[in-house]
């Protein structure tokens, strides 16, 4: 499956890709800085939580005789490949890329190798707690031994084929001392996002998966808000209205979400990049706090209430999929015309087919649908509609 693709057949995800394909790139001031970090160094960064892992790169690949190779090369102080580490803040650093070999040696040092069935379950104490406590490193269901599997030339053996971290004897010590060479980026200007390190993670990560917007902020922003959105992605009428039971492997369903989110706090920071717009809610939202949380929910949960008879079919438009145009243009309005104090009644399909259909609003949805004018304009004539349909019921 490409980037560009989802699960979820019944969505129309190129209103979600256009900002992508369209949008114009910032320009940035960053520093960048290389440090020459020894293994000893990049281990306790790694148990002390101040080297962290993104979530989206989900699990260690490498098998032993990879591994081994890459620890041989440090032995013999042959060159090895940098690592981009993103500085969040005073001794706090994201692997923009290079896990594999940061991991590499993080695991020989402890002596340990992770079993394959296994490494899904370690991220997530890699995530919650910066290294993997003894206890866990010391668990047979878990790991196995980590002794170096080297090739031999015809009749002479690798002198380091079968040794441990333990057993390295006189090259334990070159071992420790070894350098990696890490260019720690910090982004300068715009000082008020993230945007820079967003970029990096899109273009620069050579793990072997192109991410999509979404996926990152998954890992960027994570936070008490973006678990809740797991939640509210699990809705029974949302899956409905989707016209899918699963969530979208690439996190296309929550995307729709999170704009719609986005859009509900208002327009006014708006710059006609849709992704940067989020991208800055985002931000934002990572100091949301429960009561924040709570109140959104409650708003989403509510504005399912009212889909009560809508279905798979109610936020398609001409392409015959769901629009994600037109779900986050009438979930946005509905808020605001309950914010005024209107009474808003359950919502009818007929309304919602009109509003996208509506020859004024189908133009917004066009090419540069992401524009300022066209966004401005598409929740202003779906506010008009709505209103109106509204008004109208007795």
């Amino acid at each position: 499956m490409s980037e560009q693709e989802s699960d979820i057949k019944n969505l129309e995800i190129s209103e979600l890709d256009e900002d992508e394909a369209t949008g114009q790139i910032d320009e940035y001031e960053i520093v960048a800085s290389p440090n020459d970090f020894n293994t000893r160094t990049i281990n306790s960064f790694i148990e002390e939580g101040a080297i962290k892992i993104p979530p989206f790169q989900r699990n260690y690949v490498w098998d032993r005789k990879r591994a081994s190779k890459l620890i041989e090369s440090l032995i013999l102080g042959l060159p090895v490949p940098q690592v981009f580490l993103y500085e969040e803040g005073n001794n706090d650093f994201l692997v923009i890329d290079g896990q594999q070999r940061l991991m590499t040696v993080f695991f020989f040092a402890k002596g340990r190798f992770p079993r394959k069935e296994k490494r899904s379950i370690l991220r997530k104490f890699f995530n919650s707690e910066g290294g993997i406590s003894e206890e866990i490193l010391a668990d047979d269901d878990y790991f196995e031994p980590f002794k170096l599997s080297l090739p031999s030339l015809p009749g002479q053996t690798n002198r380091f084929n079968g040794l441990a971290y333990k057993t390295l004897d006189r090259y334990k010590r070159q071992f420790d001392l070894r350098t990696i060479r890490n260019i720690i980026v910090k982004q300068v200007n715009p000082a008020d996002d993230d945007s820079a390190m967003f970029e990096m993670f899109n273009r620069l990560n050579t793990g072997g998966v192109n991410l999509n917007p979404q996926e990152i902020r998954a890992s960027l922003y994570h936070s008490r808000f973006f678990e809740s959105l797991f939640d509210l992605n699990q809705q029974n009428k949302w899956r409905e209205l989707l016209g899918s039971s699963d969530p979208d492997s690439r996190m296309k369903d929550m995307e729709v979400i999170l704009r719609s989110l986005a859009l509900r706090e208002g327009t006014a920071g708006y710059a006609g990049s849709m992704t940067g717009f989020v991208n800055r809610f985002c931000k934002s939202s990572k100091k949301f706090d429960q009561a924040k949380v709570s109140k959104t929910e409650g708003e989403w949960s509510w504005f399912m209430s009212l889909n009560r008879d809508c279905d798979r079919t109610t936020y398609q438009t001409g392409s015959g999929r769901f629009s994600p145009l037109l779900f986050e243009s009438v979930y946005v309005t509905t808020l605001h015309l309950r914010d005024q104090g209107r009474a808003v009644p359950t919502l009818r399909p007929e309304w919602i087919t009109q509003i996208g259909s509506d020859p004024d609003w189908a133009k917004t949805t066009h090419e540069g649908s992401t524009k300022t004018t066209n966004v401005t304009l598409r929740l202003e004539k779906t506010k008009e509609l709505l209103a109106e349909f509204v008004g109208g019921v007795a």
